[in-house]
């Protein structure tokens, strides 16, 4: 019994020697940063985003260029911090922040993709007139024949984003052509396209189910202007209609020709995740 003690005290007293024996953890200091106060402001290409006129690294090219000015004098300094209360001016117009807006809109033929026209054309901000009391921009092109889905939004980040090659935003275009879309060319499209000398990158083709072999399905992510019209026109084909129906994840689902919607606060969160 007492060996058995005696025992057991050598294992214990072994296993104190050895912990002791081990260097002591040491711990980082993590030096925790106080969060931002209103009254401390926020950077100025932030705040300039945030008024819905450009993204942040294109307010910092304008503020480089001397186009902002706040409380009267013009600012160049990157990390320049607007306080509230100051007066922010861009290029002459007096700015602040906006709510951030999201709009759809399901185009119709005959407006013209621009914020206004000198030669009284019918644009797209006629048809989204009243929708909301902050300036939006819409987000990309359609021609004035081309109907479908165009998004509106003041913040100026995403819109950058959803246009930007590198971010391969997918677009899927219903094209009504002037005579049937033979197999071979439909073939074609799915090989490298060459169109003005550059590639075109068409991630599916394929003709419309239920349809003539006239009505073809396309999805792209390229930016370029007109470029579907093009490249059917470059195999020798035109386009009747066009007509995008997906852009970004977005459809024209329960959205009416001429009608507009907000987005809803998940559609807002899918975007961002692009």
């Amino acid at each position: 019994m007492n060996s058995n003690r005696n025992s057991s005290r050598g294992r214990q007293g072994g296993n104190n020697k050895g912990f002791q024996g081990r260097k002591k953890k040491e711990y980082k200091k993590i030096k925790v940063q106080p969060k931002a106060k209103p009254e401390d402001g926020i950077r100025l290409n932030k705040y300039i985003a945030n008024s819905g006129v450009c993204s942040r690294r294109e307010a910092d090219t304008y503020i480089a260029s001397g186009n902002v000015v706040v409380n009267g004098k013009v600012i160049t300094e990157m990390g320049f911090k607007v306080k509230p209360g100051d007066e922010v001016r861009f290029d002459g117009t007096s700015i602040s922040p906006e709510e951030k807006r999201y709009i759809l809109l399901n185009k119709p033929k005959n407006y013209i993709t621009t914020m206004d026209d000198e030669r009284g054309r019918k644009t797209v901000m006629d048809l989204i007139a009243g929708a909301t009391k902050e300036r939006v921009y819409p987000v990309g092109r359609l021609d004035r024949n081309t109907t479908g889905l165009l998004l509106f939004t003041n913040d100026g980040d995403l819109a950058k984003k959803l246009t930007h090659p590198k971010h391969n935003v997918q677009k899927l275009y219903h094209a009504s052509l002037d005579r049937k879309f033979e197999v071979k060319d439909l073939h074609k499209l799915r090989d490298e396209v060459i169109i003005e000398g550059r590639r075109v990158f068409i991630d599916e083709v394929d003709y419309v189910a239920g349809e003539t072999k006239s009505e073809v399905g396309i999805k792209i992510h390229s930016g370029r202007n007109r470029i579907v019209r093009k490249i059917f026109e470059h195999f020798g084909y035109k386009v009747v209609k066009l007509d995008r129906v997906i852009f970004a994840g977005l459809t024209k689902k329960n959205l009416p020709r001429g009608r507009y919607r907000e987005l809803t606060q998940q559609e807002v969160n899918n975007l961002h995740m692009i």
